[in-house]
C-alpha cells in the first residue's frame, strides 16, 4: 500500500505540474482561434492534455473501441455511465469534439478550470434550479451551433462500479435538440481509482467502447423516463449488467416554456460531481 501511495503521489504531481505548464499553451491556442466560436482546436489540445496522463501511466492499459460510429460535426448528446474520476481523462481519449457538463467547482480549478472555461464547456451549479435551466438553454444553444455534449446521465460516480440509475436531464435535451443520443462505455476506471480517495489501485486494463447512437426519430415523442431507462439499459447489456427495473426519480415533469424545467438540478442531472 506504500508503494501505491508513493507512485499516486506521483501521478497526481506530475499532473498538478504539467498542467501548469500546459496550460499557456492552451492560453496561446485560444488567442489564435478567437475567431472559432466553437473552440475546436483548443478541445484537441484539452484531448492530448487529458490523454497524457493515461498514456504516461504503464499501469493503465486504455483500448478505445468504435471511435468510426462517431459522425464528424453532428451535435450528439453523448451519454456515459460514470465509475471513476479517470472516466474523463479517458473519454478525451476519444479525441472528437465534444463540450463537458460539469459542477461548476470544477471550473475554479487552477489551470485545469480555467483551460474548461476557455473552452466554453457548460457550467452547473449543483441544487439550483436557476442554474439547470440556464444549462439547458445553454446546452441547447451550443447543440444548435454543431457541437455535441457529454453528460454522465448517472449524476455522480457510482460506489461500487455498477450502473446507477439515470436522471433525465439529458434525454429532456436530445428531445428539445431533436438531436440523436450516443451511448458510450467506460469500464475498468472503478477498480484503477475508486469514489473514494486518490490512492491509484495498480495493473489494470480500462476501456472505452462506442455504441450505436440512437437516432431521434426512435424516441420522438416518448416519455422521458422510457428513453432514460432504455439508454440505460444499452449501456448496462454492454456492461453485462442487468437492466433497469424503474424510473430514477418517478414520473418525469416535463418541461415548460422550452427549456425551463420544475424539477430540481440534482432530479434532472444529478450531481454532476466530475466533469
Amino acid at each position: 500500500m506504500l508503494r501505491l501511495r508513493i507512485l499516486s503521489l506521483v501521478f497526481w504531481t506530475f499532473l498538478v505540474l504539467s498542467s501548469a505548464v500546459l496550460y499557456p499553451v492552451a492560453v496561446l491556442i485560444w488567442a489564435l482561434t478567437l475567431y472559432d466560436p466553437r473552440r475546436r482546436l483548443l478541445h484537441q489540445f484539452t484531448c492530448f492534455w487529458g490523454s497524457l496522463y493515461t498514456w504516461i501511466n504503464p499501469a493503465w492499459q486504455v483500448t478505445v473501441e468504435g471511435r468510426d460510429r462517431i459522425r464528424r460535426d453532428v451535435p450528439y448528446v453523448m451519454v456515459a455511465n460514470h465509475q471513476s474520476l479517470l472516466d474523463i481523462l479517458v473519454l478525451f481519449r476519444l479525441f472528437v469534439h465534444f463540450k463537458w457538463v460539469s459542477k461548476v467547482e470544477n471550473f475554479r480549478l487552477p489551470f485545469v478550470g480555467w483551460n474548461m472555461s476557455m473552452n466554453r464547456y457548460i457550467r452547473l451549479v449543483r441544487g439550483s434550479r436557476q442554474s439547470v435551466n440556464q444549462m439547458m438553454r445553454e446546452c441547447e444553444r451550443t447543440l444548435r451551433a454543431g457541437s455535441p455534449i457529454m453528460i454522465f446521465p448517472e449524476g455522480t460516480r457510482s460506489r461500487d462500479g455498477r450502473l446507477q440509475p439515470f436522471k433525465p436531464g439529458a434525454f429532456v435535451l436530445a428531445q428539445q435538440a431533436q438531436v440523436p443520443i450516443l451511448p458510450i462505455v467506460v469500464h475498468g476506471t472503478s477498480q484503477a481509482l475508486p469514489k473514494r480517495g486518490f490512492v491509484l489501485r495498480g495493473n489494470h486494463t480500462i476501456e472505452v467502447r462506442v455504441l450505436d447512437e440512437i437516432p431521434y426519430a426512435q424516441f420522438a415523442g416518448q416519455p422521458v423516463d422510457d428513453v432514460a431507462r432504455a439508454v440505460h439499459d444499452v449501456i448496462a447489456a454492454a456492461l453485462g449488467e442487468p437492466a433497469s427495473a424503474a424510473p430514477a426519480d418517478g414520473p418525469t415533469a416535463m418541461p415548460e416554456e422550452g427549456p425551463r424545467l420544475r424539477r430540481s438540478a440534482t432530479a434532472v442531472i444529478g450531481d454532476v460531481d466530475s466533469a
